[in-house]
């Protein structure tokens, strides 16, 4: 999710969990930094595009090492706002507030490795877009009443945003989990080459939702509003790229990208070079994340996969489009 929530919810929990014990301020800031953290991550340089996409998320983001380091940041903060026998609470607070961030970010599609070092896969519910204000608002604003009265009253307050917060979360993954199943019932009625599905929400919302179908030798991208869910589901189709695979699936920057986007990419020959793009995050033609692999024949080294910008519809013409498929 994006900085301002997680910075919002880490605040939150920490004032939850300390409650009277220290000021509503001294629990707020270390709670806000505590939720940020984790994504100090994006300031290492992994060497290339492709490395730097997929070791987002990674041992910054893992339960096992944020549940480890939990106790150094709590005798910190202890030591730094007496007294210091709050010990256990601001180790409550502190460990809350971390593991609260890549629990957050699981309800994305990006890919979170929270179980290293057990195992490295990308985790991804993919029920919430990136940045959505009807999750924020209610944290922020119950935030904001914890501070302004600080008393019982204002732990009220963030605490009923931590509650519609979270509710808001189990709505995203009840409407996923009920379009998905209106979809395949649709899909089953078109096609019998579809292996696999990611429905997924659109901006800023979880009323509107994409669909992206995988078969053999294509992708086909769809969307499905809940305001209007009798209409039939249309689909448009475009070449994945599967030949290009078959030709480069021994390139381990290939090899990457198919496997962080969980099969979800498309190839494409692009004058004398080729690209991959992650087809999970954006929509056609505009995609988050697709990269230049470098001339053919691909090679894992010396030329290194440099991200292609992003060439995004003016904002306006974007809401209008998003609010034409409601």
């Amino acid at each position: 999710m994006d900085s301002v929530s997680q910075l919002v919810l880490g605040a939150s929990v920490a004032v939850a969990v300390m409650g009277r014990k220290v000021p509503v301020w001294q629990a707020a800031a270390v709670g806000g930094i505590c939720g940020t953290l984790p994504d100090l991550d994006v300031l290492i340089d992994h060497g290339d595009a492709i490395r730097n996409m997929t070791l987002h998320r990674t041992e910054s983001h893992a339960l096992f090492w944020l549940t480890l380091v939990s106790p150094l940041l709590a005798w910190l903060i202890s030591r730094l706002y007496r007294p210091p026998q709050t010990f256990a609470r601001w180790w409550m607070a502190v460990w809350l507030a971390l593991i609260t961030h890549p629990l957050l970010d699981l309800t994305t599609v990006y890919g979170t490795q929270l179980a290293l070092p057990f195992t490295d896969r990308p985790f991804a519910i993919g029920s919430m877009f990136i940045i959505d204000p009807l999750y924020t608002l209610p944290l922020l604003v119950g935030l904001a009443g914890a501070l302004a009265w600080r008393q019982a009253r204002g732990l009220r307050w963030n605490r009923v945003g931590l509650t519609l917060s979270c509710l808001y979360l189990v709505w995203s993954m009840a409407a996923q989990a009920w379009v998905t199943h209106q979809v395949k019932q649709q899909l089953v009625q078109q096609s019998d080459d579809v292996q696999q599905i990611l429905v997924t929400p659109t901006a800023f919302n979880t009323l509107q939702w994409r669909v992206v179908a995988m078969t053999a030798d294509s992708y086909q991208e769809g969307f499905y509003s809940l305001l209007n869910a009798d209409k039939p589901l249309a689909l448009t189709t475009h070449a994945n790229g599967r030949a290009l695979y078959q030709q480069f699936n021994s390139n381990w920057y290939v090899q990457r990208v198919a496997w962080f986007s969980r099969g979800f990419y498309a190839m494409k020959r692009v004058g004398e070079h080729i690209t991959i793009t992650d087809l999970r995050m954006g929509e056609e033609p505009h995609y988050s994340f697709t990269f230049d692999l470098g001339p053919e024949p691909l090679k894992d080294g010396p030329f290194k996969p440099e991200r292609l910008a992003v060439q995004r519809p003016p904002l306006g013409q974007a809401l209008h489009k998003l609010w034409s498929r409601f």
